[in-house]
């Protein structure tokens, strides 16, 4: 059932085996795509929601942003400058500094 979780998003859990502690069983985990994320806990739902709330935390970290790159003319080469120059003046450009080169 927890497992169902993981393999939606493509991610494999890797059970270890139970342990025992005091009497109780103690159930421990990990991603095996991403084996820094690991989970404990008494039961195998605490286990999952454990490594749940870390693989959240992590896309959250490492979600890339679309950003929008405004295109201007220092991103430009020379060239690319000339190529489609129409007689505008760019910010801080002048075709007489580009001859002097």
């Amino acid at each position: 059932m927890y497992e169902e979780i993981f393999a939606e998003v493509q991610l494999t859990v890797a059970e270890q085996p139970i342990e025992w502690v005091d009497g109780l069983p103690f159930y421990c985990g990990h991603i095996k795509e991403l084996p820094f994320i690991t989970g404990a806990g008494p039961s195998k739902k605490a286990m999952y929601r454990q490594l749940a709330e870390q693989y959240q935390e992590y896309v959250a970290l490492n979600q890339v942003e679309d950003k929008e790159e405004e295109m201007t003319s220092s991103l430009l080469t020379a060239d690319q400058l000339l190529k489609y120059y129409d007689g505008e003046t760019f910010d801080g450009f002048s075709l007489g500094d580009l001859l002097k080169k």
